[in-house]
């Protein structure tokens, strides 16, 4: 039997409630068969953890997790710390440190759920975005200057590297080759920003070489916008920059229905140090501790972690029985319209995982 050592991060608001349910429904998922098990490790890191220490995670903490198969994260954010704080001093020092250079976020109309748009059907609306996950505008280059005074200035400068920008219009181009429809959309903004993101179109000219069976176009992110609200068919796979992508999977998320239900993967396409998974729907506070939360998101994105580590039947049976709970709208959580609370979808899914939806291979 194959033991995968998870580490579980819950972080901070209800990444505290949605992780120990995605947990509970992985155990759940393993008890179903002799194939593999799970050997789960807890990490208190966040908020709380800098209110006593003063960092959100120790400083060695990567080696904590580097001999890690996965890595399940719950959400950074806390209304009494500096966003910067929380988002540079933990997730985004794991994904950097870890070089997880594609963030994946897969996004379409789950069974039972009522998208925005009037005139999109479930087929309509079926994409997946990647975003470049390792630097762009989130390089964390710049600095201030004459803080408090009149000339007081700021600067965040967006790095784009040959080699960051090949790699994931690579990891971009064959993850659209491997979808039905083989359609690709750059995202850009070259008409605005004339040096890195007219670099970055001109690679993707280049990389496309590589995919002559992967039929690809550009938009402008402004219009890209448009396109996903009046167009939605017309997308399949995108990729765009790290800022670009941030935005536009939102967006996308709140056509889909709610930002409750999208996943994410922070991934190592390398496979040289531990790849995280995530919901995307943040800390959420305001909802804290009420059992709102929504953790479709969180199931969705284990399913993204047993894909990457190679259990492809049980990512299809968790999937299966994620889509039977969101189908049955009595077990919609509040973003969704519905009472339903994170304790009862997560049991359904576990009992579903236990009795009606056919077992992994």
């Amino acid at each position: 039997m194959k033991t995968y050592r998870i580490a579980t991060i819950p972080g901070d608001g209800i990444g505290k409630e949605v992780v120990p349910a995605g947990q509970q429904v992985l155990e759940a998922l393993a008890a179903t068969g002799d194939a593999f098990r799970f050997e789960f490790e807890d990490f208190v890191w966040g908020g709380d953890y800098y209110r006593e220490h003063g960092v959100m995670m120790p400083e060695d903490g990567l080696n904590a997790l580097r001999n890690k198969d996965a890595i399940l994260f719950g959400s950074a954010g806390d209304p009494h710390i500096a966003d910067h704080i929380t988002l540079w001093g933990l997730r985004l020092k794991i994904c950097q440190g870890f070089d997880q250079y594609a963030n994946v976020r897969p996004t379409r109309i789950l069974p039972g759920i009522d998208g925005p748009l009037k005139r999109c059907g479930p087929n309509d609306l079926d994409w997946v975005i990647v975003r470049e996950n390792s630097e762009g505008e989130y390089a964390g280059v710049g600095g201030r200057v004459h803080q408090g005074h009149p000339i007081e200035a700021a600067t965040d400068v967006s790095i784009m590297t040959r080699a960051g920008v090949e790699r994931i219009m690579r990891f971009a181009f064959k993850l659209a080759q491997s979808r039905p429809r083989k359609l690709l959309t750059v995202v850009t903004k070259s008409n605005a920003q004339r040096h890195a993101m007219v670099m970055w179109d001109e690679i993707a000219v280049q990389i496309s070489k590589e995919f002559p069976d992967v039929k690809w176009d550009k938009e402008l992110v402004d219009a890209a916008t448009a396109r996903m609200v009046n167009r939605p068919a017309t997308l399949d796979t995108i990729v765009a920059t790290n800022l670009h992508a941030d935005i536009l999977s939102d967006l996308a998320a709140a056509l889909a229905g709610s930002l409750g239900i999208a996943p994410t993967g922070n991934i190592d396409p390398e496979r040289r140090y531990p790849s995280m998974f995530e919901p995307i729907h943040g800390s959420a506070f305001d909802i804290m501790g009420k059992g709102w939360a929504n953790p479709v998101g969180t199931f969705w994105s284990c399913v993204m972690m047993l894909e990457h580590l190679g259990e492809a039947d049980a990512a299809q049976v968790l999937m299966q029985a994620i889509e039977m709970v969101t189908a049955d709208r009595s077990l919609h959580t509040r973003d969704l319209g519905g009472e339903a609370t994170t304790a009862q979808v997560t049991q359904a899914v576990c009992s579903l995982l236990a009795s009606s939806v056919p077992q992994p291979a």
